[in-house]
């Protein structure tokens, strides 16, 4: 290993990054085997389900790199850390969508990658901004508590038209949709690359 690649070692090391890649490897896998299912190729909708799950997974194991163990000593760096954190997020999401993406092929009209990337990139900008105001460790409980509530919701008569509500059960082209999930993006990006997430060690 030489001098260049370990600060970046280190780096990956203390946010936990090599787990979150075997996360996202297990919820691609996942997403392959469920995706490849003869009743689910004949049936696009039967992906519904699982275009909730594997962003969760994704944007769980995200969420949780997004954690420092040492936000006071990180302060005091000599270069800024929002350009990392920056590059941190959008890297692990980036290869979080393609790679879902990939594992639901399928028309942008039915539940296929279109979807997956939307719902993506919405999941990640969510628990981005849930570790600036909660902390890197929950950051996934927010995320989770809203796509299971609008999952269960969804088959309600005045929930179906409600598109940029129920944004994680549309099948993928709507705007609204679209609209709220590239929102919550960038505002949980943009916040997260700036604040960091929130410190979570014993107060004094």
């Amino acid at each position: 290993m030489n001098a260049r690649s370990t600060p970046l070692a280190l780096y990956g090391r203390s946010r936990g990054i090599p787990a979150a890649l075997a996360a996202l490897v297990f919820a691609t896998l996942l997403t392959l085997w469920v995706a490849s299912r003869p009743d689910v190729y004949v049936d696009p909708d039967r992906r519904v389900p699982l275009l909730s799950l594997a962003p969760l997974l994704a944007s769980a194991a995200i969420g949780v790199s997004l954690h420092s163990h040492a936000p006071d000593l990180d302060d005091t760096a000599v270069r800024p850390w929002w350009p990392r954190r920056l590059t941190h997020l959008l890297l692990l999401t980036a290869l979080a969508a393609a790679a879902l993406a990939l594992a639901v092929p399928g028309h942008s009209q039915v539940f296929g990658a279109t979807g997956m990337v939307r719902n993506t990139l919405g999941a990640s900008g969510l628990t981005a901004l849930s570790a600036v105001l909660i902390g890197a460790r929950l950051s996934w409980l927010p995320t989770t508590l809203y796509f299971s509530t609008v999952y269960f919701s969804a088959s309600a008569p005045r929930m179906r038209t409600e598109t940029a509500l129920t944004w994680p059960m549309q099948s993928g082209p709507q705007h609204g949709a679209w609209a709220v999930a590239l929102a919550l993006f960038v505002i949980g990006t943009a916040l997260y690359a700036a604040r960091g997430a929130r410190s979570e060690g014993p107060r004094a």
